[in-house]
């Protein structure tokens, strides 16, 4: 059974800047596409960013292309969100999410439906 952590999250103002960290266990991480996902009361899990189990590909939602990175290392179990140039919109819980394992090195996925493993969620803020 894997088992996600985030940390990380926090207040910040308008223009700045946050790394979230993901941290698995229980499980062969380096199989695993992994995302970031946000949600804010009364909405959907949004898809924010993804990478594939070797991190040569990654996807980002158009909201935060340009102003968020994804990484991983998996030596480390982990996978981190940069999120720079923060804007108020942005503020929601951010989860994070592991596929179950994959056949192909640079396979990744956008639906929350379709990742098997979630984090309990670290909440953003970001003021104006």
């Amino acid at each position: 059974q894997v088992q996600l952590v985030e940390s990380g999250g926090g207040l910040v103002q308008a223009g700045g800047s946050l790394r979230l960290s993901c941290a698995a266990s229980g499980g062969t991480f380096s199989y695993y596409a992994m995302g970031w996902f946000r949600q804010t009361p009364g909405k959907e899990r949004e898809f924010v960013a993804v990478t594939s189990w070797s991190g040569s590909t990654t996807l980002y939602a158009d909201s935060v292309k340009g102003r968020f990175t994804i990484s991983r290392e998996n030596a480390k179990n982990t996978v981190y969100l940069q999120m720079d140039s923060l804007k108020p919109e942005d503020t929601a819980v951010y989860y994070c999410a592991a596929s179950s394992p994959l056949p192909s090195r640079t396979a990744v996925l956008t639906t929350a439906s379709r990742f098997a493993y979630w984090g309990p969620g670290t909440q953003v803020t970001v003021s104006s």
